[in-house]
């Protein structure tokens, strides 16, 4: 009897096998690297597989996003690329994401098992077998596509937006862009979240917030084949790293392996001193990029070929637009995608790689079209009367955006091809395009220049970056000591790299790795930006906009004006408390780690002093006449000046805003404690308590008789208290700056008392209130200062 129902459950399960095996001849079939199955009844999609546990790339990523950059879900994003594979168990195919950061690489089979066994690995899926003929097993796909596997629910509520969760009943395929290749099947879903909307970023973009549609996509990729040769990371070398674990190990070499991400490049003719490319790296424009940004990037974008040129590669690096059939999001396309938001936002350089080696599959660039836009807002703001004449004087002011737009996709497409920021290059004569370039503005003889605003063409350090990552080394030439050459090569030529963790604006402390700054000396560049802002700001006028159009407009234009040497005070802080550095190794001959003397401390001090002057930051009477409140229909933006005087127009804010800026970053307190540590180690250094002294001097005991220019250096006053406060009252601090900086609050106080003026005894209740509840402070708001940060877009990262 039990053989008889075996026997009979047996023949149910073949004959439920064959019933869906039938069932697909009248689906639509797609023959690719997975064949699958579209059942249009049913919305539904079936997966032919036939290897069983071989590894393949699964990927997804979003084909229509959200358009808000502060949200952060692009059309074109890339998400997690994942090694995996099928695993049969029982009745049911698993999807397993193995470790691959764990690894034993060893042909002791019995060592790989104990490392893979002794860390985790992931099941994605369990799909139930729908079908089997002949070892090839059939399954239902459509549940593990129409997930949220990008995140999107998640990221709407960490953004405060709402909370929301998949409506598959609102969702389905896409069958446009479902397609299959030899190497790689993808699938495209319209997903919908249903929820309650609570922030007003998603209000903004979606026609119904509480129906938020995006579309998602799924990549199965063949990974490649074992050709593609690892290579060493090096710190030096301006390559970004990938690493894994080695278990296998000897005892005496780290567990930690590094090596370089790049495109597969190999000569046609090894031997041959220039040859082409066996597969040149190819990226092609989003052929949905208007002109004249069309040919800008294109331009810009090609400059990566005078680096391979000088490696020896003939063609190597190729752009052309994407064929109007092409999906961006295909893995056979190295892309420069078109993305819009409703805000300025981030232009990025993402890959796809192989999580096995390192190897980049697709380079995929996003740029913001709003960037361009806030460059010309730049020249604008800069150009003398450019509407006087007439309302088409537009060419200076485009020529200077559309030199920012080459550069820029020429950077983010370094990123793609496996390469870090450099923000050293600013001090070699602009040797970077990973550099973060402020344009190089020139007075000339009292007339502002933008000639020489982006530098063109590739940079010295850039042929670095590609000559380590991609140098063909002949057969016989040892691959170590070549690209120990080029290293050195490049130190004896004076070139220096500093990339992100030691170069953004707060906390970080190197010389020379700032964003957005221009010149060897960032003091002396300091002072040379606030000549060129204070002759733009004489001459800016009513003719800086167009006829027609609201004075409000001209508010909006000034201030990039305004807020121009911004970038330049970040770079100039940094010299305060500064060191020098390189990612050194041992043998190397480069200087490790020294203080910046003290001579350039104090100058970039004083120039940075300067932007509290109340005579260098005041707006001019003459000009407050030209922002009346803001006109119907013009509203305010995150790109306004932000004032305490309702509809007017406050003039003291401003002054307010961007000396809360300087002090930020002059007296972080990080910076505080190397005062301390750096006065310490040599007494002729720059210390805390000579810096307080400076400060106080030229803010609180700066006096003018101009009764405007008074209240501006009030105003000043006022944040220069509350930011020695923050000093005195810091928990993160070493006690020295506490001491110090309370003692000197105390002794501004027996100043102040001696004097009859308002604010003087106001400062003198404010002092002795924080005495009294210290452990209380807190940081007194300032207006905020505008969006533009960097220049070009709105928030960070390029």
């Amino acid at each position: 009897m039990k053989k008889t129902l075996c026997l009979l459950a047996g023949l149910a399960c073949v004959a439920g096998f064959g019933q869906i095996t039938e069932k697909l001849k009248e689906f639509k079939k797609y023959e690719g690297f997975f064949p699958f199955y579209y059942d249009g009844s049913s919305d539904k999609i079936y997966l032919e597989v036939k290897d069983l546990n071989k590894e393949f790339l699964y990927v997804y990523s979003l084909s229509s996003g959200i358009g808000s950059n502060d949200i952060g879900l692009d059309r074109g994003q890339l998400g997690n690329e994942q090694v995996v594979f099928f695993k049969k168990a029982g009745n049911k195919l698993l999807l397993i994401q193995p470790n691959l950061q764990y690894r034993a690489l060893t042909d002791n089979a019995l060592e790989k098992k104990s490392v893979e066994q002794a860390f985790a690995k992931s099941i994605l899926f369990g799909f139930k077998i729908e079908g089997e003929t002949n070892g090839t097993y059939y399954i239902d796909l459509t549940d593990f596509l129409m997930q949220d596997a990008h995140g999107v629910s998640e990221r709407l509520k960490s953004r405060g937006q709402g909370s929301y969760s998949l409506d598959k009943s609102k969702s389905a395929f896409d069958l446009d862009r479902t397609k299959a290749f030899p190497k790689n099947i993808e699938f495209d879903l319209m997903l919908t979240f249903k929820g309650q909307p609570t922030g007003n970023y998603i209000r903004s973009v979606t026609p119904n917030p509480e129906l938020v549609t995006v579309s998602q996509h799924h990549s199965f990729i063949e990974l490649p084949d074992s050709g593609y040769n690892m290579r060493e990371f090096d710190p030096r070398s301006g390559s970004y790293p990938f690493s894994y674990y080695d278990y296998s190990t000897p005892v005496q070499e780290s567990l930690v392996k590094r090596f370089i991400t790049r495109h597969r490049l190999e000569k046609k003719d090894p031997d041959a001193p220039v040859s082409e490319a066996v597969e040149p790296i190819i990226y092609y424009l989003d052929n949905g990029t208007p002109e004249p940004v069309r040919s800008a990037l294109l331009e810009g974008g090609r400059w990566w070929n005078q680096a391979f040129e000088a490696i020896g590669f003939k063609d190597a690096f190729q752009l052309k637009m994407l064929p109007d059939d092409a999906d961006p999001l295909d893995v056979r396309y190295n892309v420069i995608q078109w993305v819009h938001r409703s805000t300025r936002g981030w232009s990025y350089g993402s890959s796809i790689t192989d999580p096995r080696t390192g190897e980049i599959i697709k380079g995929h660039v996003s740029l913001g079209s709003l960037r361009i836009r806030q460059d010309f807002l730049i020249a604008q703001a800069l150009r003398d009367r450019p509407f006087a004449q007439r309302d088409d004087n537009e060419q200076a002011m485009l020529d200077l955006a559309l030199a920012r737009i080459r550069q820029l996709s020429a950077h983010e497409i370094g990123h793609t091809l496996g390469f870090a920021h450099n923000f050293a290059a600013s001090t070699n004569n602009r040797a970077s395009v990973m550099d973060y370039p402020h344009p190089y503005i020139r007075l000339e003889n009292g007339e502002i220049d933008f000639s020489q605003a982006y530098d063109t063409g590739i940079g010295e350090w850039d042929k670095v970056t590609v000559a380590y990552s991609y140098t063909h080394f002949p057969e016989g030439v040892s691959e170590k000591e070549g690209l120990k050459a080029i290293l050195e090569k490049s130190h004896q030529e004076g070139l220096r790299y500093i990339s992100d963790q030691d170069s953004r604006p707060m906390g970080s402390a190197h010389v020379l790795g700032h964003l957005w700054d221009n010149g060897k000396d960032a003091g002396e560049e300091l002072d040379r930006l606030l000549a060129i802002r204070s002759q733009a700001i004489e001459n800016f006028s009513i003719d800086n906009i167009r006829t027609g159009e609201p004075n409000t407009v001209l508010e909006d234009v000034f201030v990039p004006l305004y807020f121009f040497h911004r970038y330049q005070t970040e770079a100039a802080a940094k010299v305060v408390g500064g060191l020098d550095y390189n990612y050194a190794v041992k043998g190397d001959g480069q200087v490790v780690v020294s203080t910046v003397p003290v001579a350039q401390q104090k100058k970039a001090m004083n120039s940075i002093l300067q932007t509290l002057d109340a005579s260098v930051i005041s707006i001019p009477p003459s000009k407050l006449s030209l922002f009346p409140p803001r006109a119907i229909g013009y509203g305010g933006t995150r790109e306004s000046f932000n004032g305490k005087t309702g509809v007017s127009f406050d003039a003291l804010s401003a002054a307010e805003t961007t000396a809360d800026m300087t002090l930020s970053l002059l007296l972080h307190p990080e910076r505080a404690s190397r005062l301390i540590q750096q006065k310490s180690v040599d007494e002729k250094q720059l210390g805390l308590k000579e810096l307080l002294d400076q400060l106080i001097n030229n803010t609180l005991k700066r006096s003018y008789k101009d009764a405007y220019l008074s209240e501006v250096q009030r105003t000043v006053n006022y944040r220069v208290l509350m930011h020695l406060m923050n000093l005195a009252a810091h928990k993160e601090v070493h006690p020295q700056v506490n001491a110090l900086s309370g003692a000197a609050l105390n002794q501004l106080r027996s100043w102040l008392v001696t004097s009859g003026d308002p604010d003087m005894r106001e400062m003198v209740r404010r002092i002795d209130a924080f005495n009294e509840e210290r452990d209380d402070f807190q940081v007194i708001s300032s207006p905020k200062i505008p969006d533009g940060s960097p220049i070009g877009m709105s928030c960070t990262q390029f």
